[in-house]
């Protein structure tokens, strides 16, 4: 049982999901650590001095009542709070996860289009004789099998 699990494992597949899933792991560490301590600090010194991550409605105070300074504070009391600061901080953090993720794909695809291209076909230089079914060169006007004179007249042949 454990050898088939180590030749699961040891699939390419199963190993390069595990590397992308650490990576992935880190570039949502990474971005996260840039929207809340690079990009929202600035945004929220043009509107005020406003801390994003601080920012809520109280729905239900607490005991001790309000006034709440921090979501730390609301919830050790007891308040309901709605979050709209942590949404807002979230949703810059998805948006850039997307705008990497679009410039990835768009540099995946075109390394990809550099790569080897793919040949056409070459030209058919074989026909199938109507009466034997047999294949001939295109350009003959007798079949060599059935001897059959051959009506249809194709590029490079006189008729």
């Amino acid at each position: 049982m454990f050898k088939d699990f180590r030749v699961f494992i040891m699939r390419g597949n199963v190993v390069d999901m595990a590397v992308g899933i650490i990576i992935g792991a880190a570039f949502g560490a990474i971005i996260q650590s840039l929207v809340a301590d690079v990009i929202m600090p600035p945004i929220g010194l043009l509107l005020g001095k406003t801390d994003f991550m601080n920012k809520f409605l109280i729905l239900r105070e607490g005991f001790p009542a309000s006034p709440y300074h921090t979501v730390m504070e609301a919830n050790k009391a007891g308040a309901v709070t709605l979050n709209y600061g942590v949404f807002l901080t979230t949703v810059v953090r998805f948006l850039i996860v997307g705008i990497a993720v679009f410039f990835l794909i768009r540099f995946v695809n075109r390394l990809t289009a550099l790569g080897p291209k793919k040949e056409s076909p070459p030209p058919e230089t074989t026909k199938s004789c109507p009466y034997c079914i047999s294949m001939i060169p295109l350009a003959a006007t007798r079949c060599p099998q059935c001897t059959s004179t051959l009506q249809e007249v194709y590029p490079g042949t006189q008729g």
